[in-house]
């Protein structure tokens, strides 16, 4: 355990530092899961700037579905970015040791993207739901001011909700044990270490998963409710497939996405016997869903596609010349 300790005024030491071990009981050879890793961080990075790049330069994605698109390429590069370079700093450099001041920062932003990600899902499932359910209406609807309205209330939302957070954590007196068996600073891994009451974060950080991402699951599986609904009272059926495949790689990544949320919370309540496991799992979750994404819009989608291989295609020109 690390020494660096520091007297409080209050009662006894204080800790003024962290130590992320990595992934517990896989210590010694934990490096190399470093190269995957680091490969899907820069596949997330590339793809998600292609689309930044991409959406902004054609003219015909200029829509909000790919307005939304990329809120959420935005959303999914700061997720990865918060926790990617930690940890290989850990496993290359063994850079284990993180301030509190930086360690509270991060469970912050880790805890506010996440909540972003499941708001730009629902901003997308709403989306849908207009187009599909109430075509008519769309237009006047779902407009720009409409996307800049939601995205800034997902702004909010997160980055009030998820604020006590860190500062409940670092309320907490930490006065003995430093180290946390983790590769980042999540918040049940560092207050488990605080030699006080945290009744009151173990509460709050379940009142939070469901006030958020309980509550944007509901919503989003309740419009593709409606949208499938809908769909099965159309006559025509090339017009309910067509109607389906405008949201298909939505929902292929929504079902992933909460998928894996459920998978993370299952495999940290059973998790004794191997606990590398949700431990590797959370940081796997936070890293694929950004590199996925991308992939399965471009995949899916034809005017991304064709968007993709214009601007490709120019650097390519550019080049030749």
């Amino acid at each position: 355990m690390s020494t660096t300790l520091r007297i409080t005024n209050s009662s006894g030491f204080q800790v003024s530092e962290f130590v992320l071990l990595g992934l517990p009981g896989i210590h010694e050879w934990q490096h190399w899961l470093s190269l995957p890793l680091a490969l899907i961080y820069l596949i997330a990075l590339g793809a998600n700037l292609l689309i930044l790049i991409t959406v902004q330069h054609e003219p015909t994605l200029h829509q909000p579905m790919y307005q939304f698109l990329s809120i959420l390429a935005m959303v999914d590069i700061g997720l990865a970015t918060t926790i990617m370079p930690k940890i290989l700093a850990i496993f290359w450099f063994n850079a284990k040791t993180i301030s509190l001041p930086e360690c509270f920062t991060q469970m912050y932003a880790i805890n506010a993207f996440m909540g972003m990600e499941s708001g730009v899902f629902l901003c997308m499932a709403v989306d849908r739901y207009v187009a599909i359910c109430h075509p008519l209406r769309y237009p006047s609807v779902v407009t720009g001011a409409f996307v800049v309205k939601v995205t800034l209330s997902m702004i909010l939302r997160n980055g009030l909700l998820t604020l006590p957070v860190p500062v409940l954590a670092a309320r907490r007196h930490y006065c003995s044990q430093n180290e946390i068996d983790h590769c980042l600073c999540s918040n049940l891994g560092v207050t488990r270490l605080a030699c006080d009451d945290i009744a009151i974060n173990r509460f709050y950080h379940l009142a939070l998963a469901w006030i958020m991402v309980g509550s944007d699951m509901a919503l989003v599986f309740a419009s593709y409710a409606w949208i499938i609904r809908s769909v099965l009272r159309l006559n025509s059926a090339e017009a309910a497939s067509k109607a389906l495949s405008t949201c298909s790689s939505h929902l292929t990544l929504i079902l992933f996405f909460y998928t894996a949320i459920v998978v993370v919370s299952v495999t940290h309540l059973a998790g004794r016997k191997f606990p590398f496991i949700p431990v590797l799992l959370n940081v796997l979750h936070s890293v694929i869903p950004p590199a996925l994404n991308p992939m399965v819009y471009a995949l899916r989608t034809q005017e991304l596609r064709m968007g993709f291989q214009k601007v490709l295609g120019l650097a390519g020109n550019v080049a030749r010349k």
